[in-house]
This record gives structure tokens, sequence and C-alpha cells, in this order.
């Protein structure tokens, strides 16, 4: 099963005011580097959906293109890294040692259910973690700039018991 074929929830985008476009320039200003087109490019296509996203994966689909906008495998991981110490992009571990990608920014705080078996993922929103994920940190005078909660087991589909073909041939 590829990324692109994870069963992701929707989550309502958050209005922001500032672009994606825009923070990932600024972030680049106070960096001294500039905005090429290869990182527009790149920019770009992580922008065009909310997906979970594996590195290859985002290079495959760049390099099948039909345009004259190619990037070189070196730059999309480069810019990729980029977006993720901007604050545009982050990481999400799975249990197949991958990480992939996904949408930081202008998407409310959520966390994830991952299979351990399928490596599907699941995004969830949930008030109620935000709210004690809050209390610890006050308990501890500690101040969060956000949480990341990912959750290991089995998805709905894969913790069903196996169907079996014919029954009669256990009394065999």
């Amino acid at each position: 099963m590829t990324v692109a074929e994870d069963l992701i929830n929707e989550l309502p985008a958050v209005e922001v005011s500032v672009t994606p476009l825009d923070k990932f320039r600024e972030y680049l200003q106070t960096r001294k580097k500039r905005l090429t087109t290869e990182k527009t490019i790149v920019l770009d296509e992580v922008f065009s959906d909310h997906e979970h996203f594996a590195a290859e994966e985002f290079v495959d689909r760049l390099s099948q293109r039909k345009d004259q906008r190619r990037v070189s495998r070196a730059t999309i991981y480069r810019v990729l890294n980029e977006l993720e110490d901007a604050g545009l992009l982050r990481k999400v571990a799975r249990t197949d040692g991958r990480d992939v990608y996904e949408h930081d920014y202008g998407y409310p705080q959520h966390d994830h259910l991952i299979c351990s078996k399928c490596k599907r993922l699941i995004e969830f929103a949930a008030e109620d973690i935000s709210r004690i994920v809050e209390e610890v940190a006050d308990r501890h005078g500690f101040r969060t700039t956000g949480h990341r909660l990912e959750v290991y087991g089995l998805c709905a589909e894969c913790s069903r018991p196996p169907r079996r073909r014919n029954p009669k041939l256990d009394l065999l």
C-alpha cells in the first residue's frame, strides 16, 4: 500500500493570514536564501492537496510531470527539509521505518492513529487531548508550542478476524 492509498480523514483548513508561499519566502529571507523557481515548484506541489506523502513518492510524482518544470532529487529533499524547518510541513513516523510528510500550516491541531499492519494513517482532532496536554504543562510550568500524538495499533479492517472459506473443512 502506498502512502497515497492511506485513509485520511478530511480536516477543515484553518484560515491563515499569510499564504504558504509568503511564509516560506519570509523564512528564506531570515536565512539569507533566495526563493528559486525550483523551491516554488516543490512548494506548489506540496500544497496542491492535503495528502500524506513519503519523500521518494514525492520525487516520483514530480519526475512524472509532463511540463518543463522539473526539479532534481537533491533539491527536492533539501526543499522538503526547509519547508519542515519553516513550519510548513511536519514528519509523521511510520511503523515501517519510513517517515511521511504532512501539511502543518493551514490545518488544525490533530493527531494520528497508525495501523501497524497496513500502515494506514487516520487523522483525528480531539480537544480533550489538547486540554490534557495544557493542564500537564501548566502543572510543570511548561509553555507548549504544540504537541504531536501518534497512536499505534490495528485499524478496524486489520483487526477483523480472518474470514473462513469453508468451516466444514475444519471438521476434518
